[in-house]
């Protein structure tokens, strides 16, 4: 038998060991994965009762039942806006919030406290918050108006769809910045200042350093909040459900809401899990997607 050289043995003996370190935490984050998800398939191929009881194999049809719904393409198309908005948001906010952040000034750590201070209320309390701003007569936002005098009565704020979506897209980029922030500070706090020193001295300015030196540097970390916030944003229930259940009729309405309402109001549990599992292969292709697209060099 042919032994191995003394590197090659310690470096076999080294991958072993890494993989013994690694292989239970593997196996319970692939457990916890993979259970949940084979379940989920097995409903959507299954009648299934109000009670949850799985019963016969009845193939695709929780699929056709659901692509025949009505509101599913209004739906669909909203929670595209929803997600859309709400990410592009977060960034253009959170990403000059950082940059400002990452400077020297006189009050920063204030700075810093106040706009990473909202991460420590939970989304639910936010919602719920901005539940009672936005009510009929007695909301903050009514008594302020009415006491600067510029509405003469109270306004019904989640009377219409328009108003009730642009009020929850508000409040989900609000909740969402300070994650965002606190992840692009870091990224920010990573890059040398000799770099950017550097350019300054070869005559870039304040605008050519930043799209050229830390915007490109900056790019992973920009791609984690994009990859976080839209796996986030697009199973963000609590706000939508808080402020307004989806309505009015179904007006407000996400995949995730109405996947609520399908499983706990209409007790179709069998579609429920099929727009389940076709959300989750939605999320999954579009993070393949973002992640293919921020391993492309900067000059492809």
């Amino acid at each position: 038998m042919t032994r191995l050289p003394a590197s090659d043995a310690r470096r076999l003996h080294h991958r072993q060991t890494l993989f013994l370190l690694i292989a239970p935490s593997a196996a319970a984050a692939l457990f916890i994965t993979v259970v949940p998800v084979l379940l989920l398939v097995r409903m959507s191929l299954s009648s299934v009762s109000r009670f949850g009881r799985i019963g016969e194999f009845v193939g695709l049809r929780s699929f056709a039942r659901l692509m025949a719904d009505p509101l599913l393409p209004d739906i669909a198309l909203r929670t595209v806006i929803w997600t859309g908005t709400v990410v592009a948001g977060t960034v253009f906010i959170a990403l000059p919030t950082a940059l400002v952040l990452n400077r020297r000034f006189f009050g920063r750590g204030l700075a810093q406290f106040l706009v990473l201070a909202p991460w420590a209320i939970s989304v639910a309390s936010f919602a719920v918050i901005w539940r009672r701003v936005l009510s009929d007569e007695a909301g903050l936002l009514n008594q302020l108006a009415l006491a600067t005098g510029l509405i003469e009565r109270p306004v019904v704020w989640l009377g219409s769809v328009p108003a009730s979506f642009a009020f929850e897209i508000l409040v989900a980029v609000l909740v969402s910045i300070p994650f965002s922030t606190v992840i692009l500070l870091a990224g920010l706090s990573s890059i040398p200042a000799t770099v950017s020193e550097a350019a300054r001295l070869d005559g870039a300015g304040a605008g050519a350093r930043l799209r050229l030196v830390t915007l490109p540097l900056l790019k992973p970390f920009i791609g984690v909040v994009l990859i976080f916030n839209v796996a986030y944003v697009t199973n963000s229930f609590p706000i939508i459900w808080i402020i307004t259940q989806g309505g009015p009729a179904n007006g407000t309405d996400i995949l995730v809401t109405y996947l609520y309402k399908l499983a706990f109001t209409l007790g179709r549990l069998d579609e429920a899990a099929a727009l389940s599992f076709l959300l989750f292969c939605a999320l999954g292709a579009l993070t393949v997607l973002l992640l293919r697209m921020l391993e492309r060099p900067a000059h492809d």
